[in-house]
């Protein structure tokens, strides 16, 4: 049973940094922050759920089985993630390349603590009768000093050094080699990904965070600690949402960057929505997501209700369509989940195959790069983001990474490829290398 309360700020902005500054002395934090992008029905303008009071943690064998039994025991708020190696749960797939970071597969937990903020009214749902504790924790957040920002501030204790995985001459070589895989018709697109990474690093989490998220404002923006696990996102993407019975699916594909001269940044907007390639990158998608939504859907209820939409981010421009379907009631939530993951943006078509020679191209085991992390609420409504434009950081083994992708298909250029992946790369080393 959940006590709830409503509290008012005067002023959201100036709440929102010391709540979550407040958060940091628990062990589970999860932050999502929509930067007031009023984007396809997000919910709230920001969430912050904390410390677990039951959680679920494990590897990639009977996953969703074991998340749907979990789901449904607790009927309460979860929050987590569905790293992308679940895929081995839903298909005959493995994943065996290096992997520095040693997240779970997946990971949920029931939080005893929650924070929903819509303008200046937050909804507080606390676990148990807490009206004392509510009061307490509202004073302890009141009363949070937020240092001002400085020039000099670090956010590392030392010169971070990032290091690629692949070189730029393996990069275009490995992209040749899938382009060899799609001119023979083995798959007609695939996402194909490379690491960045800082051994020995020793970060301050929030901060490296909240310079991801000044560089980037995107509309799913998450900050995410469980234990050793850190997840900082600046992700534009979501992955599905269910609101009652209505399934939506928001795939990316196609990207251009932003440029500070008015004049030439409309003329890259305007390149980007008449760029035949970036069209046809995400209409394939579509078509692969209208599929997997049809394996839970009412007859006749998917359809495309926006395609090749046009949207403007801090730091690029996307091509963004919205795929929708209806479910039966009967439907469990997290079988809309099984059907559909992993999500095809970062997949491609047909899905199977694009994953099995992702799997042999890259180097890196992408973890929780490219899975999910979002929510459950007690009715079984669900959004969930994508996570790409992320720093993933595990604080016991020093290690810190961040991975991006590009689309390839048949009209690819790799040496342009590599290019859209240093793009998308830009605000992750900007947020590193700011120390």
């Amino acid at each position: 049973m959940r006590t709830h309360f409503l509290h008012t700020t005067a002023n959201a902005e100036e709440f929102k940094p010391r709540l979550l500054a407040w958060a940091q002395q628990f062990q589970e934090v999860v932050w999502l922050d929509s930067n007031n992008y009023q984007f396809s029905s997000i919910e709230y303008d920001t969430i912050l759920a904390l410390d677990a009071f039951t959680a679920l943690k494990t590897d990639y064998q009977n996953g969703f089985q074991k998340l749907q039994e979990y789901q449904q025991i607790t009927n309460d708020w979860i929050f987590g993630y569905l790293s992308y190696d679940l895929k081995n749960d839903v298909e005959k797939l493995s994943s065996k390349n290096f992997d520095g970071l040693h997240f779970p597969d997946l990971y949920f937990f029931q939080p005893k603590k929650i924070f929903l903020v819509k303008g200046n009214t937050i909804e507080l749902h606390y676990l148990g009768m807490v009206d004392d504790e509510i009061d307490h924790d509202l004073k302890e957040i009141e009363a949070v000093k937020i240092p001002k920002k400085s020039s000099e501030e670090n956010f590392a204790d030392e010169k971070l050094t990032i290091q690629e995985r692949i070189s730029k001459e393996d990069y275009v070589s490995k992209v040749s080699e899938m382009l060899a895989h799609i001119h023979r018709g083995d798959i007609y697109e695939a996402n194909f990904c490379q690491e960045f990474y800082v051994e020995n690093a020793v970060l301050n989490p929030l901060q490296v965070y909240q310079r991801l998220n000044e560089i980037s404002q995107p509309p799913f923006a998450t900050f995410l600690k469980l234990e050793e696990f850190h997840l900082l996102s600046a992700s534009p993407e979501r992955y599905i949402q269910k609101k009652g019975n209505k399934v939506i699916s928001q795939p990316i594909k196609g990207t251009a960057r932003r440029l500070e001269d008015s004049i030439a940044d409309e003329r890259l907007k305007v390149e980007l929505k008449n760029d035949p390639k970036e069209h046809s990158e995400n209409v394939m998608i579509v078509d692969l997501v209208r599929n997997d939504l049809s394996k839970t859907a009412r007859k006749g209820t998917v359809k495309v209700e926006e395609l090749c939409g046009l949207y403007t981010f801090k730091q690029v421009h996307q091509l963004i369509s919205t795929v929708s379907s209806e479910v039966e009631p009967s439907i469990p939530p997290v079988e809309i989940l099984r059907t559909t993951f992993p999500m095809g943006s970062m997949t491609g078509a047909p899905k199977v195959s694009a994953m099995e020679i992702i799997e042999k191209l890259e180097e890196t085991k992408r973890g929780l790069y490219s899975g999910s992390l979002g929510y459950f609420t007690p009715t079984g409504d669900f959004d969930f983001n994508v996570i790409i434009r992320s720093i993933l950081y595990n604080s016991l083994q020093k290690y810190a990474s961040f991975s991006v992708g590009s689309a390839i298909t048949s009209k690819s250029d790799p040496e342009k490829e590599y290019e859209e992946c240093l793009v998308k790369a830009n605000a992750m080393r900007k947020a590193l290398e700011a120390f």
